[in-house]
C-alpha cells in the first residue's frame, strides 16, 4: 500500500502516564484522579480523541494498571481513537520506546508521521494548537511547545548559586512533544548506542543532531504533580465553564 503525502498523514499520540501518587501523597495513582468527576487521564485522552488531525492515541502505563485503565477509562468512557493501550517500561523514555514499537507493529511507522508524546498528567492543553504544531513538525522535523519563564532562574550547585542564566533565553517546556516518526526513532538508536541522557523527548531529538523548534504555549498546560497543582487545575476547569456557560 503506497504512503500517502505527508500532508495527509494524520498525528499519532503516545500518552505516557506512568506517574505514582508519591508527590501526590495518595495511593493512588496520580494519573487516575478526579478532575471534574472523571480521571486525569481520561481528560487528556479526550484532548485528542475527537480531533480530525489525530489518527489513533496509545496510552502508555504500567502493566499492574492494564486492566483498571481499559475498564475505568478505555470502556467507561468508550473513545473512539485509542489504538491499544501500551505496557510502559522503568523510566519514561522506555515508555515512549515501547509506545513507538507498539504504532510501527500497527503501520504507523512512515518516516514523515508526526508522532506527538503528551504526558497523562496534563489534561488541559488546548487542543487549537494542534495545527501549528504539525505545521511546524511537517516544516522542521521537531518541535515541542513551551512557554516563557516568568521567574528568574538560578543554578545551583551545594547550595550555592553558581550562575544566572538570561530569562529571556530560558522556556519552560510543555507537551505536546511533536517529532516526525523517522527523527524520533534515530534519536532513539542513538541512545540505545551511545546511551545518551535526556531529561525530556527533545533533548534526546537535540542530542541526535536534530533542531528542535519551539511553539509557544499557554500557562493553562500544567502538568498535575502536587495537590496544588489539582486545586489549581480544577479552578481552571471552573472558569472555563463559566466563561462557556
Amino acid at each position: 500500500m503506497p504512503t500517502p503525502p505527508s500532508s495527509d498523514l494524520k498525528a499519532i499520540v503516545l500518552i505516557p502516564a506512568a506517574g505514582s501518587g508519591r508527590r501526590m501523597g495518595t495511593a493512588i495513582s496520580k494519573q487516575y484522579l478526579q478532575l471534574h468527576g472523571k480521571p486525569l487521564l481520561a481528560h487528556t485522552i479526550a484532548l485528542f480523541d475527537q480531533h480530525p488531525l489525530v489518527e489513533a492515541i496509545y496510552p502508555i502505563v504500567p502493566e499492574d494498571d492494564s486492566d483498571y485503565c481499559r475498564r475505568e477509562i478505555l470502556d467507561k468512557y468508550r473513545f473512539t481513537r485509542v489504538r491499544r493501550l501500551v505496557t510502559g517500561g522503568k523510566e519514561r523514555q522506555d515508555s515512549v520506546r515501547n509506545g513507538l514499537k507498539a504504532l510501527a507493529e500497527d503501520g504507523y511507522d512512515q518516516p514523515e508521521r508526526p508522532i506527538l508524546i503528551h504526558d497523562g498528567a496534563r489534561p488541559l492543553f488546548n487542543p487549537n494548537l494542534l495545527p501549528a504544531l504539525l505545521d511546524d513538525i511537517s516544516a522542521g522535523g521537531a518541535c515541542i511547545v513551551a512557554v516563557p519563564a516568568k521567574d528568574t532562574i538560578k543554578q545551583v550547585i551545594q547550595g550555592q548559586i553558581v550562575a544566572s542564566p538570561l530569562r529571556d533565553q530560558l522556556w519552560q517546556a510543555q507537551t505536546p512533544q511533536g517529532f516526525r516518526f523517522d527523527i524520533l526513532h534515530k534519536a532513539f538508536q542513538q541512545q540505545d548506542c551511545n546511551s545518551v541522557p535526556a531529561t525530556d523527548d527533545a533533548a534526546l531529538v537535540a542530542a541526535a543532531g536534530y533542531r528542535v523548534r519551539v511553539l509557544a504555549g499557554e500557562d493553562r498546560n500544567i502538568k498535575i504533580t502536587t495537590p496544588a497543582d489539582l486545586l489549581i487545575a480544577t479552578a481552571l476547569l471552573d472558569s472555563y465553564q463559566e466563561k462557556s456557560a
